[in-house]
């Protein structure tokens, strides 16, 4: 039995396992899933789950059934590529003949003393509920500060506003606006939205450091009860520690159909790969597929084609009832893209 082993139940490991599952697989073919938790969460919802805004079990999706696949759960320590072992916490290695590599990405500090003892994370399910907990102890009036505003420190924001009226919510972000990469129509109108919501947003904040119950822009003191870090990804530390090509970003370098050049029989998907677009759960969908297209063609001994990959666009929530998206070049604002993003996440539920 030849045996593929893939790293991780998120959005790019379902999305591969849906796509081989789609039509026929080799009988000598054995398919095995590791994952840490025994059902999928979608990371997308984890800023609702810890502003209170949804259950935790609004997030989960059963991980599916397959003649063929084995789900084994446990978490990934190193990845031994020569020997072709996957290494698992209190736990025997794991051999492949082929690897998928789907494990997402944890927070990226930047070097910044303190933050990660100091602020709390939206990077895993189990994090997103300790901020939940965290979050929603804290007395009416505490104040909290969001570093980063990007798109989860304001889809945050947004919802902890609406489930926490009574708090003081402060995003921190160091460029002149927020989602500073979006057209300027568009950050007007969050601009606007938070305005009229009392959420403050303090442009050109560089955070120093972190402290228990500070945080320091430059030299400057700026008392908290409690932060929260949104200002940044990174590949998670396994993926960090493999001796291979990687950008400016720490994603592995891969060759035109997503093989690491130097082992073609490891596939990296998502967040940890180095790829032309914003990691997303989008991208690392539409990747995990074509992924599946280039294993069946290998398996029928056919030449893999890929093509360049197409993304849909971005959507974003403010609270329950508006919300905004980028369209290609065409911004969208308002209730419509609101509901556009709960029909993208009921399709998603769905679909898994």
């Amino acid at each position: 039995m030849k045996k593929l082993v893939i790293l991780g139940g998120g959005y790019g490991g379902l999305a591969l396992i849906q796509e081989l599952f789609s039509s026929y697989l080799p009988p000598d073919l054995e398919v095995v899933l590791i994952d840490r938790m025994p059902y999928q969460g979608l990371k997308t919802e984890y800023y609702a789950l810890a502003a209170g805004t949804v259950a935790d079990t609004e997030l989960r999706v059963k991980f599916p059934t397959y003649d063929k696949l084995s789900i084994h759960y446990g978490e990934v320590t190193s990845i031994d590529l020569e020997s072709k072992l996957v290494h698992l916490w209190n736990d025997d290695p794991i051999e492949y003949d082929q690897l998928a590599i789907a494990l997402g990405c944890t927070d990226q500090y930047h070097g910044v003393p303190g933050a990660e003892e100091f602020t709390c994370s939206l990077q895993s399910f189990s994090g997103a509920r300790e901020t939940y907990l965290r979050l929603n102890n804290l007395k009416p009036y505490s104040q909290v500060h969001i570093v980063g505003g990007g798109l989860s420190g304001i889809e945050l924001a947004s919802d902890l506003r609406e489930s926490r009226p009574d708090l003081n919510i402060a995003i921190l972000d160091r460029g002149a606006r927020v989602l500073s990469s979006f057209p300027n129509r568009l950050s007007s109108y969050i601009q606007r939205w938070f305005e009229e919501h009392n959420v403050e947003i303090l442009s050109g904040v560089s955070v120093s450091r972190v402290e228990q119950g500070v945080v320091y822009n430059m030299d400057k003191p700026i008392p908290t009860d409690m932060t929260v870090w949104t200002a940044g990804i990174q590949p998670v530390s396994v993926v960090q520690q493999m001796d291979l090509p990687k950008d400016r970003s720490g994603r592995i370098l891969l060759n035109d159909l997503y093989q690491v050049p130097s082992h073609p029989e490891v596939y990296v998907i998502g967040d940890c790969a180095s790829l032309p677009f914003v990691p997303s759960a989008q991208a690392a969908g539409a990747q995990a597929e074509q992924i599946g297209h280039v294993l069946k063609a290998l398996w029928r001994d056919d030449t893999p084609k890929v093509h360049p990959l197409k993304l849909k666009g971005t959507l974003g929530s403010l609270g329950k009832h508006a919300g905004f998206g980028l369209m290609g070049s065409t911004s969208v604002m308002g209730r419509v893209p609101r509901l556009l993003k709960s029909g993208v996440l009921w399709k998603s539920k769905r679909n898994f």
